[in-house]
């Protein structure tokens, strides 16, 4: 049930209906943990779940909680059923008009038309008026990260899909610069349109400029977007690692593995899965041989040979990491410009030197959601007994 704002009661806490049986046990596991990220007092889910056992531990960052609530919000809308507590329009309007006070990435804006079309919920004039200026600025581009014109780009096109034709003039342009700026002949994407950091990328740079390729290539019929797409996928296929583990950095100049670590559990069980999806559809080879194996990672079937479960929360845990890099990016960041500098490919280290970061994050859960929400497919994954009768 939810209580009117107005009537200056907070928000009751949304929980799981005590019978989901539309959903898979995979979905309804994600949906109990998200209830342990829920802030009432703000209607959004939190920054971080610290699992190291503090009393209190939500842990709000005002302009990340609001983007990996839309990023929720875009889970919520491939599940079979919503849990009753949960107010979709209100949740979502709330946090997306969010977006022209608190210092967000740009990525949040597309994130914020991508799940707005999926369910069907109209977006915000003020948040429209900041977006369009945005959109309308070419030269304001050139700042953009692979994760802002990714989800841009994705955005415009859910959109237009919904019939919001409003947005389509913007598809090809953002396309177009896509296409000069990031694409990289080794099949991966640079992570930048200018400068030295472009060519050292992430695993996200590839799923979110990928999942935009598919998108805008299957509805504008581009056949160009298609191949870039395919080609990126089959790349990080053969990168991928000896039990499915999905490496972390890149040379996209190279086409090479940089640094295999942090191994991000939402990779192996969320993002992989959303962009391999769009691969198997497209026919792609070992598509979904790739996907199985990069989830089976998180459970249990990686070097420290530990599930990145945690049931007695129905949470995850985030990362396996370099010990000694918990608090720090530098040592990964001179390793990455070493191994580019000299060459080297990465490798997995000793699981001695392995550690796991102890906390979760609400946007993973929401990747669980879109990616497995509609599938019925892989009953191998979604009713694993690893998720109980959750």
């Amino acid at each position: 049930m939810i209580i009117s704002p107005n009537c200056g009661v907070k928000l009751v806490v949304p929980t799981a209906a005590s019978k989901l049986s539309e959903n898979s046990p995979l979905v309804n596991y994600a949906l109990n943990g998200l209830e342990r990220c829920w802030l009432s007092e703000h209607r959004r889910w939190s920054h971080i779940y610290h699992l190291d056992g503090r009393s209190s531990p939500n842990e709000s960052v005002p302009n990340s909680d609001v983007f990996y609530t839309l990023n929720v919000l875009l889970g919520m809308s491939r599940i079979c059923e919503v849990p009753d507590g949960i107010d979709l329009p209100e949740v979502f309007h709330r946090n997306v008009l969010q977006l022209t006070k608190l210092p967000v990435r740009k990525y949040a804006f597309g994130m914020a038309l991508w799940s707005g079309a999926q369910l069907g919920l109209e977006i915000p004039e003020p948040v429209k008026r900041e977006l369009k200026a945005l959109l309308a600025d070419e030269s304001r581009w050139k700042s953009f990260r692979a994760q802002d014109l990714g989800m841009l780009l994705t955005g415009v096109v859910a959109q237009a899909r919904a019939g919001e034709n409003e947005w389509w003039c913007y598809a090809g342009p953002l396309y177009r610069f896509l296409k000069e700026c990031f694409h990289s002949e080794s099949g991966l994407f640079f992570d930048a349109p200018f400068g030295v950091r472009r060519r050292f990328s992430s695993f996200a740079t590839q799923t979110y400029l990928s999942i935009a390729c598919y998108q805008y290539g299957e509805f504008a019929g581009d056949a160009s977007a298609l191949v870039m797409a395919d080609n990126c996928v089959r790349s990080l296929i053969a990168l991928q690692g000896p039990q499915g583990e999905w490496p972390w950095f890149f040379d996209a100049q190279i086409g090479r593995v940089l640094d295999f670590y942090e191994v991000y559990s939402v990779h192996q069980y969320g993002m992989a899965p959303a962009l391999l999806e769009w691969a198997e559809r497209f026919g792609q080879r070992g598509a979904r041989e790739a996907l199985v194996k990069g989830f089976n990672w998180a459970l249990g079937h990686n070097q420290l040979g530990r599930t990145m479960l945690v049931p007695e929360l129905s949470l995850t845990i985030r990362s396996q990491v370099r010990r000694g890099e918990l608090t720090t990016k530098a040592p990964r960041i001179l390793r990455a410009v070493r191994n580019a500098w000299t060459g080297s490919q990465a490798r997995l280290i000793d699981s001695a030197d392995v550690e796991v970061r102890l906390e979760c994050r609400s946007y993973e859960l929401g990747w669980i959601l879109w990616s497995f929400g509609r599938r019925t497919d892989l009953p191998e994954l979604t009713h694993n007994c690893a998720f109980g009768d959750a």
